[in-house]
């Protein structure tokens, strides 16, 4: 059975917002500190990057990353299928 959607509260960048989805709050928490982070950082490697360019950054390197851990899984799945 599947849990019901929730609604979160989100506040990144100084902005609120709500994501309706069934993650956990604690999940919630934990990507909205990540994100504000992550914008933190770029914000300190360029100062004057804006809001758009910043969100642009930060969804490729979250794409990235999510690319990287499935060629991950899909290597240890191979290996394990080969044993």
């Amino acid at each position: 059975m599947t849990s019901a959607n929730q609604r979160f509260k989100a506040k990144i960048d100084n902005k609120t917002y709500t994501f309706v989805g069934k993650s956990s709050v604690e999940h919630m928490k934990t990507v909205t500190e990540l994100m504000n982070e992550q914008l933190n950082q770029l914000k300190e490697l360029s100062p004057d990057i804006d809001k758009a360019d910043a969100a642009i950054l930060l969804a490729f390197n979250a794409f990235s990353e999510q690319v990287k851990l499935q060629n991950k899984i899909n290597q240890l799945e191979k290996k394990d299928y080969k044993e």
